[in-house]
């Protein structure tokens, strides 16, 4: 009786087991996204998807913001700072690998919750900056410089979202990020350089510009010269995530 029980018990585990590998290799675990609504900021994306069990899931994704105006600039610089960088031009990559928890009906469906790394990268053109030197005799001389650099960030966040199948075949997908944010630590270099020899007190004021346009999230320090001026970024690194992507299960 005992050998029966057993030799039971076996038979309808080893048919669940079955039942549950049919269910996974039924699913269509593969899905490649773009999220629509970077596009509105330059950033070229794509991301794969690809569901590990109904419950987890991996998404790896890649965007890139070709060279252009900075988004945005005017939010946190003012308009009399915002003029002295005319022709700044930046360009940015990020990668960005997410591990998905799905509550939902799974196998990439359902709200979900998402621990993520990304790494960003950010560089500028060769762009024009002025500022307005007083001098002792009392004049007011625009001093230019040209100024170039890079800088990149390594940060780790959490994100919340829900991802609907849209059709009968469930081929499309809607995954909409409600809301994420990230952290960590960002190095980087910027460098100036001026046409004319500075004096001490040219190179005095000329720090003084430079750290009082108060860019926030990121800290720098300034280190002026005879030739211009570099500015080392060394400091908190933060962003935030939400959007619509729109993508296809296969």
């Amino acid at each position: 009786m005992k050998k029966a029980v057993i030799l039971l018990l076996g038979l309808v585990f080893s048919e669940a087991t079955a039942q549950e590998d049919q269910n996974i290799l039924a699913e269509k675990m593969n899905i490649i996204k773009t999220n629509v609504t970077a596009y509105a900021f330059r950033n070229i994306n794509l991301s794969y998807e690809r569901a590990i069990n109904q419950w987890f899931s991996v998404n790896i994704g890649f965007g890139t913001m070709p060279e252009g105006k900075v988004p945005f600039i005017n939010a946190f610089l003012k308009d009399e700072d915002e003029k002295r960088f005319q022709n700044l031009r930046i360009k940015a990559t990020n990668f960005t690998i997410e591990p998905r928890f799905y509550i939902g009906q799974g196998y990439g469906k359902g709200f979900y919750i998402a621990p993520y790394y990304r790494y960003s990268d950010v560089s500028s053109n060769t762009f024009d900056f002025y500022y307005d030197y007083k001098g002792p005799d009392g004049n007011t001389y625009q001093i230019p410089l040209k100024g170039q650099g890079k800088t990149n960030g390594n940060s780790g966040g959490l994100m919340v979202g829900v991802q609907f199948f849209l059709t009968k075949s469930q081929n499309l997908v809607l995954d909409l990020w409600i809301a994420g944010a990230h952290y960590g630590s960002g190095k980087g270099d910027f460098s100036m350089s001026s046409d004319f020899v500075l004096t001490p007190d040219m190179q005095a004021q000329l720090k003084k510009e430079i750290e009082k346009l108060d860019i926030p999230i990121v800290d720098y320090t300034v280190e002026t010269n005879a030739n211009g001026a570099k500015i080392k970024v060394d400091g908190p690194w933060a962003g935030f995530r939400s959007g619509l992507s729109l993508g296809y299960r296969f």
